[in-house]
């Protein structure tokens, strides 16, 4: 979900960010990395993850690390999101578990789009201007290179390499029909993309993106059959909509059961202001749900597992 307020980088923005980078490095992840115990395999054979915070992540192939939907400022560097529940917050609502300089040790970044809280102004700032960048558009692309990239590359569905792994652009929907009813919200909300991992003799991963669950959902985890899903379960909402534009609890348990083979992952929680869904609420669904809790994780800011 984007702001409406200018992404311009003001120079008190770039002094708060540069004093948060000394910050952010005292704080400690809150849990230490281990092997989940469902798909526990030989080590060159692992895919590693590690939550950040929000929906930014870090994906493991055979020594090549992705960094997805990078939102690095400090705690309460933006407004929160106007038209939304709870806009007095600011964003981020929690610092980053562990220092920018871990976060940046990446091969390359994979935008799902480019919306604040996915790609702000201090991942804009701090990230180097040669790391190659992914984008689901040639839209997004150009707003990136705008910005000083010098190698932004387009997914598509049928995919590229890069370094060995396959990296497959899927379809979601930033809301259901109703939000897109209203031209202004739709422009708002924009276009979205999950993004399929595949590598030989690798467990398969898909992250799905800032999406409802829909029928583009449907057929990427029919085609690909994924080992492990990542689902953005914040439940985001806008004042007088009904529903969220991004998953909830209820989607974790219909992933959980359309996948029968595959674990689930939560993220995009308790991060931003329109975030509405806890990771308590969600571990209680869970335990009401009786779902197996080694198969449907909810990984707090700066955990990693290894599947």
């Amino acid at each position: 979900m984007k702001s409406t307020q200018s992404l311009s980088t003001t120079c008190s923005l770039m002094c708060a960010l540069l004093l948060g980078i000394g910050i952010v490095g005292t704080v400690q992840a809150h849990e230490a990395s281990h092997t989940h115990p469902v798909k526990a395999k030989a080590a060159t054979r692992q895919v590693g993850f590690q939550l950040i915070r929000n929906a930014t992540m870090k994906l493991t192939y055979a020594g090549t690390t992705f960094l997805i939907d990078p939102m690095l400022a400090v705690k309460g560097a933006y407004k929160g999101f106007d038209g939304t529940p709870r806009s007095e917050l600011r964003n981020p609502l929690v610092d980053l578990p562990v220092p920018i300089a871990d976060v940046l040790k990446a091969d390359a970044i994979i935008l799902s789009h480019i919306h604040e809280d996915h790609w702000d102004p201090a991942a804009r700032y701090l990230v180097p201007r040669t790391m190659t960048i992914f984008t689901q558009d040639e839209k997004d692309a150009t707003k990136v290179r705008e910005d000083g990239f010098t190698d932004v590359r387009v997914l598509t569905e049928e995919g590229l390499d890069f370094k060995g792994t396959r990296l497959i652009k899927t379809l979601g929907k930033h809301g259901s029909n109703h939000f897109f009813a209203v031209p202004q919200l739709a422009e708002l909300l924009g276009d979205v993309m999950g993004i399929v991992f595949l590598r030989p003799n690798h467990p398969t991963a898909y992250v799905a993106g800032d999406t409802i669950w829909n029928k583009n959902v449907e057929d990427a985890l029919t085609r690909y059959q994924p080992d492990v899903v990542f689902l953005n379960t914040g439940y985001a909402q806008i004042n007088g909509f009904d529903g969220s534009i991004i998953m909830g609890k209820d989607d974790v348990a219909r992933a959980y059961r359309f996948s029968p083979k595959a674990s689930i992952v939560g993220v995009h929680m308790e991060s931003v202001n329109h975030a509405m869904l806890t990771r308590k609420e969600l571990r209680a669904f869970i335990d009401a749900q009786k779902l197996d809790k080694r198969r449907v994780l909810v990984p707090n800011d700066g955990q990693s597992y290894r599947f």
